[in-house]
């Protein structure tokens, strides 16, 4: 059994750097081409990041490549011979929270290097070393204090119930669900600085945008995104009572009130169209389908670890292996969600206007410095979003006919 899903691992790793070689040769075609959506400089320094990016990403699948293998080979054994207790939950929690944390030891190098050398390179991060430690002190007081009790309490329920995949499916897909509530709390009293925003004209114009398409919120928020990162975003986070509308302090300086209402547009067509129902819902099938298939595992799988079948080994089994499973999905979801990025997009022109909308996307892109064009393989894997050029199309705007030069004229974009 073990053997089968090593293979599959395998076969995963493999396509992964398959379509990062891809990718990397294409975009370095695409860079010679004439430019869209980004002006001259942009458009090479994009392709550039892209590539960098995506070279980066080999070296990394290679390198998590060797540490699975450490992992199954030995790792996992080792590890669940140091910790030796009769407690059942106490195992469990510090078995999976050594894994996790060796893991986070393991990888952090290539999490430096991308945070301090590639994204400062290209003009994307602002953070700095004293931020970077304050962040991870408390992501890390976050996981182990709440990730604990949800490790204890799925080990609990491995071993209550005969069936417990089916209570533990039910008892995570609840944890979602607080997750998704209570995220922008959390983000706003131990990460991020949220405040109102100070442009009441603007604040005006969003309450009379969201009064429209029925949305309430608990309030339209700035959050102040540039002390860690340049790139522009928005979102709506939360659910119930705690729903608000977040936009990055980066994206009100940089775009003008009728572009901001047509991002938000974009971001309301979700919420009309029930995707963040729709999503849940697919998450929710996903982790069904991920707990039936863990929940049920042969007892051989474990020998050929050299563990024995109990909670702390079934959950870091999960952790190892869920990734195979999801990059097979992956294809379907990635299908689904582009399908509704269209739909938001169709929402949120007909809320604002098509040309507020482009416009909107085109500074997006050359602020984000978003390379528009990618192979199609890789699309089809990773894309959640369609590529910008599609975008434009169903938008009415054949990229491929206008230079970025015409389209900057038509939307009177100053870059």
């Amino acid at each position: 059994m073990l053997e089968i899903f090593v293979i599959a691992y395998c076969v995963y790793f493999l396509f992964n750097i398959y379509t990062s070689f891809m990718q990397v040769a294409f975009v370095q075609k695409a860079k010679r081409l004439e430019p869209i959506i980004l002006d001259e400089s942009r458009y090479i320094v994009a392709a550039n990041y892209t590539i960098e990016k995506e070279k980066t990403s080999i070296l990394s699948t290679f390198y998590d490549f060797l540490i699975f293998m450490m992992w199954i080979s030995f790792g996992l054994s080792t590890l669940d011979s140091i910790i030796t207790t009769e407690s059942f939950w106490l195992k469990a929690v510090l078995f999976v929270n050594a894994f996790i944390i060796i893991n986070w030891i393991l990888t952090l190098p290539f999490d430096l290097y991308s945070t301090f050398k590639l994204d400062k390179k290209y003009g994307f991060s602002n953070m700095t070393v004293s931020l970077y430690l304050k962040d991870t002190v408390k992501s890390a007081i976050l996981f182990l204090v709440l990730g604990s009790l949800v490790i204890a309490g799925i080990a609990f329920i491995i071993e209550s119930f005969p069936a417990w995949w089916i209570w533990g499916f039910v008892f995570i897909f609840i944890i979602m669900i607080l997750i998704n509530m209570l995220y922008p709390v959390i983000r706003d009293k131990m990460f991020d600085k949220f405040e109102k925003l100070k442009d009441k004209e603007l604040e005006a114009k969003i309450e009379k945008l969201l009064d429209e398409v029925g949305f309430k919120s608990s309030g339209v928020f700035s959050v102040d995104a540039s002390k860690r990162d340049n790139r522009l975003n928005a979102y709506f986070g939360g659910l119930g009572s705690t729903k608000r509308v977040v936009l990055f302090d980066t994206l009100v300086e940089k775009l003008s009130h009728n572009e901001l209402l047509a991002v938000l547009g974009h971001e309301l067509g979700h919420f009309k169209n029930g995707d963040i129902v729709k999503n849940i819902g697919i998450m929710g099938l996903v982790m069904f389908v991920f707990f039936a298939i863990f929940g049920n595992l042969p007892e051989e799988l474990f020998l050929g670890l050299k563990l024995n079948q109990e909670a702390s080994s079934i959950i870091v089994v999960f952790l190892i292996f869920s990734p195979i499973l999801s990059f097979f999905l992956m294809p379907l979801i990635s299908l689904i969600s582009r399908h509704n990025e269209y739909a938001a997009d169709e929402f949120g022109s007909n809320l604002s206007s098509k040309n507020d909308l482009v416009n909107a996307l085109l500074k997006l892109a050359n602020e984000n410095k978003s390379f528009p064009l990618s192979h199609p393989l890789y699309i089809f894997f990773y894309y959640s979003h369609p590529p910008l050029t599609e975008r434009f199309k169903e938008l009415g705007y054949d990229v491929n006919n206008n230079s970025s030069s015409a389209l900057k004229e038509e939307f009177n974009y100053d870059g």
